[in-house]
């Protein structure tokens, strides 16, 4: 088997693992981070209804950075103040199978800096 190939399959592995464990409510929803080589997608979701609460990208905030640090943590920022404005306080947070490590980390870790608790 290709190795590409068993990394994508290994990364779809985690994430079901991770999503049997990890639900959101309106109260406190998922906070979903998907990362290409190009941009950053975060969402905010009540699993319950099947809705996004809150969407947000690099490419929705006009970022030329792309998926690096920098704007990982632009839009942990952006994000958890989104969230404020909705009042929703607490997320429980889906690292969509990625290691956390790196971006995903910054994500998590810029949005517990501005407030939102993780």
């Amino acid at each position: 088997m290709n190795s590409l190939k068993k990394k994508r399959i290994n990364k779809i592995n985690r994430h079901h693992k991770i999503r049997k464990i990890v639900n959101g409510t309106a109260e406190k929803p998922r906070m979903s981070v998907y990362k290409s080589n190009k941009n950053i997608y975060v969402q905010l979701i009540d699993d319950q209804t099947s809705k996004t609460i809150i969407g947000l990208s690099t490419k929705s905030m006009k970022l030329k950075q792309g998926a690096n640090i920098e704007a990982a943590k632009k839009i942990g920022i952006e994000i958890a103040k989104k969230a404020k404005e909705k009042k929703i306080n607490n997320v429980v947070f889906d690292r969509g199978g990625n290691l956390y490590h790196g971006v995903i980390k910054q994500v998590a870790e810029s949005a517990r800096e501005a407030g939102l608790k993780i």
